[in-house]
């Protein structure tokens, strides 16, 4: 009966042991493969520009994560400003683009977004375009 108790003693005290050396390994080194945005700038103001003059700025990102990032999709807030965005996965340490182009028809200050979706860490990202159209 001693062994048996002995035996089972040993047997919970070891995979206690290995349990929580398989939890330190783990914390210590992480394998989730994550994409991630480094955006230079996530806000343009174009300051004051003509009417009925389209203008675009091109937003650049590098993918600082350890996995490809793939934009899902890039929406607009109207159909006042045309988007355009890199379409193949970018590979880490890449960069990658989203463009807005607002065409600038109404006189008067404008703050326009554009929506971005990935597979990113930060899975949605909200761009923004403002200025002030004049004659």
């Amino acid at each position: 009966m001693k062994k048996i108790c002995l035996i089972l003693l040993v047997s919970a005290f070891a995979t206690t042991s290995f349990s929580q050396q398989l939890a330190v390994v783990n914390f210590l080194s992480p394998t989730v493969a994550t994409p991630q945005f480094l955006w230079l700038v996530t806000t343009y103001d174009f300051g004051k520009i003509k009417a009925n003059n389209p203008v675009t700025h091109e937003f650049r990102f590098t993918n600082s994560g350890n996995a490809p990032l793939v934009i899902s999709s890039v929406q607009a807030s109207c159909g006042c400003t045309v988007t355009d965005y890199s379409k193949e996965p970018i590979a880490p340490g890449s960069e990658g683009y989203v463009k807005a182009t607002y065409n600038a028809a109404k006189v008067g200050v404008f703050s326009k977004t554009v929506t971005v979706n990935a597979n990113a860490e930060e899975s949605v990202v909200q761009l923004t375009i403002k200025g002030e159209v004049v004659e």
